[in-house]
């Protein structure tokens, strides 16, 4: 007999691994956007960083010039860096757009732990290379660093999602939805009481860690996973049977009998592969347009959205936005356990309304205080975390099994092009505002 309780025991190890699972998911999806979120937390410190180390070197220069060394931003309404954090962003997203466009069609190729190894080293050099950076080109490379990171990470963990029971979607959505939060608020907090933008980046080199133990040692490895085929069933000790029940609920019954079917036909063949495109349109789409106007007001407004009579400076200012429009994407991507939208072109359209409407209260300055402001960023992360959740929930549930992976893997890039494309709107419109 394999347990002594064998009614009690398979239900409990059963309900163990679930949440073992779900856990895990959670802190690689925390784990694996930090970087990418503290890199945009601190884009405005960054650029402000480098412009003070230009004007102190070029002080003697433009003093016998009879010039004044200063912030560029004395001579606009808007206290403008001269450089928009759209150029942070720019270094933080074109590495992802490249990575999620070419990686899904040869990655299946290395094994997930050398990715997960890969992803911390990455993001581990980019904390050090920003902290210790002297040049801006220093700090745009830590900051393209920590897109690599995120990009390989994202898309292979959401393709890995496919092993395990479909709730660990809504594990890896909450815990991205948890960097957002953590990586904003834990920047905001530390700068706030007084740490040096260099040591609050020292400080969070943990993190890198806390992913490769989440990987190698919270989830439970089920049989179907390629490099862990044949280890996993002689390691349990355990009868086929509760096997079988640590890795799938009733729900996905037939995900073992799929994935092995998977491993017996081969990989997708590139007809295949054009097939699963063309089906992603539907998801990919609206969540690029709602990607789109999300960060066209994250990087290309939010700066320019300042309010010098508050009692928060430029940057206290700049740093809340981004903690508040971070809780409101964790309260959003944490939402599948109560509800789930279907109607993706919704979200689409009421977040380019929201776009429009902060355009015109940045052009106008018709809103009275940062408050306001505070109110409707937050309402922009409920937004944005909604369709991303629930964009990759309804790929997972109506692609094909043996699709699925694949399908995973490619749709990231739905909100990559859209932030792209943000970016490429951002810096005209910095540009225009910062002239005036």
């Amino acid at each position: 007999m394999c347990y002594s309780f064998p009614f009690c025991k398979p239900l409990f190890l059963a309900s163990c691994t679930k949440w073992r699972n779900w856990g895990g998911f959670w802190l690689l999806g925390m784990c694996n956007n930090f970087a990418y979120v503290v890199m945009l937390s601190a884009a405005h410190d960054i650029l402000k960083k480098q412009e003070t180390q230009n004007s102190t070197a070029q002080a003697s220069v433009t003093l016998d010039n009879g010039l004044q060394a200063g912030n560029s931003s004395n001579t606009s309404r808007y206290d403008c860096n001269p450089t928009s954090t759209a150029a942070v962003l720019l270094a933080d997203i074109l590495p992802t757009l490249l990575i999620k466009m070419s990686a899904p069609f040869v990655v299946h190729k290395v094994p997930y732990g050398f990715r997960v190894l890969l992803c911390a080293l990455t993001a581990a050099a980019s904390f050090l290379v920003v902290s210790f950076s002297f040049t801006l080109w220093m700090s745009i490379l830590g900051v393209i660093l920590a897109s690599v990171s995120a990009g390989l990470g994202e898309l292979s963990f959401l393709a890995l999602t496919v092993y395990y029971n479909r709730d660990v979607v809504g594990g890896w959505g909450s815990g991205t939805g948890g960097a957002g939060v953590s990586g904003a608020l834990l920047y905001s907090g530390l700068t706030q009481l007084g740490l040096t933008p260099r040591t609050t980046l020292l400080v969070m080199l943990t993190v890198p860690c806390a992913m490769i133990l989440s990987y190698f040692f919270l989830l439970v490895a089920p049989s179907s996973l390629p490099q862990w085929t044949t280890a996993v069933p002689q390691s349990t000790g355990l009868c086929p049977e509760e096997t079988e029940s640590l890795i799938d609920s009733a729900e996905d019954d037939d995900r073992d009998e799929s994935t092995l079917s998977r491993r017996v036909t081969g990989p997708l063949s590139f007809t295949e592969k054009l097939h699963v495109m063309k089906g992603l349109w539907k998801f990919v789409l609206p969540l690029g347009l709602v990607y789109f106007a999300e960060y066209f007001i994250n990087q290309g407004l939010m700066e320019l959205l300042y309010f010098p009579n508050s009692s928060l400076s430029h940057a206290e200012q700049y740093r809340w936005y981004q903690t508040l429009y971070q809780v409101g994407v964790f309260a959003s991507r944490s939402s599948l356990c109560c509800f789930k939208i279907r109607k993706l072109w919704v979200l689409a359209l009421l977040q380019i309304l929201n776009a429009v409407f902060l355009m015109f209260a940045m052009w106008y300055q018709f809103l009275p205080s940062a408050w306001m402001v505070f109110v409707i960023i937050l309402y922009e992360g409920l937004l944005g975390g909604f369709a991303y959740v629930n964009t990759f929930f309804f790929i997972s549930k109506e692609t094909e099994e043996r699709h699925r992976e694949f399908a995973m893997a490619l749709a990231s890039v739905g909100d990559t092009i859209g932030i792209c494309l943000s970016t490429a709107l951002s810096f005209p419109v910095h540009k225009y505002f910062c002239s005036l």
